[in-house]
């Protein structure tokens, strides 16, 4: 079983790939490239994908990250694909990402003595 640092260390890096995807672009051409909104959808899986295997114990000491919504946010995307709101999907991308990955970088530091949020010690 891997353990929950590299999880959290996934969201870390799952959101920097999310930041670099979509900088300098605007949500129509978000909406308008296929493969962009694809990039961004796999990375927002793995962010919830990671999100549903951090532990209660480390979820429950957290409170401030929204664990469920993240993990709920990912179960759409992945089995409701042909219904997905874009618009929710770029807000989710431009907006709480960035937000999220400023916690989950704290979260590292704070809890697993991992000075800069890189995963690596």
């Amino acid at each position: 079983m891997r353990h929950e640092t590299l999880y959290l260390n996934d969201i870390v890096e799952a959101a920097d790939h999310i930041a670099e995807f979509i900088a300098g672009t605007n949500f129509q051409a978000f909406q308008e490239s296929e493969m962009l909104r694809s990039a961004v959808v796999q990375k927002l899986g793995v962010i919830g994908e990671a999100a549903g295997r951090i532990s209660a114990n480390l979820t429950d000491r957290h409170p401030e990250v929204p664990w469920p919504q993240i993990v709920a946010f990912r179960n759409i995307l992945i089995h409701a694909y042909f219904s997905i709101d874009w618009d929710v999907v770029w807000r989710a991308a431009a907006n709480r990402c960035p937000v999220l990955r400023g916690q989950i970088a704290a979260i590292l530091a704070a809890e697993l003595s991992v000075p800069d949020g890189s995963g690596m010690e």
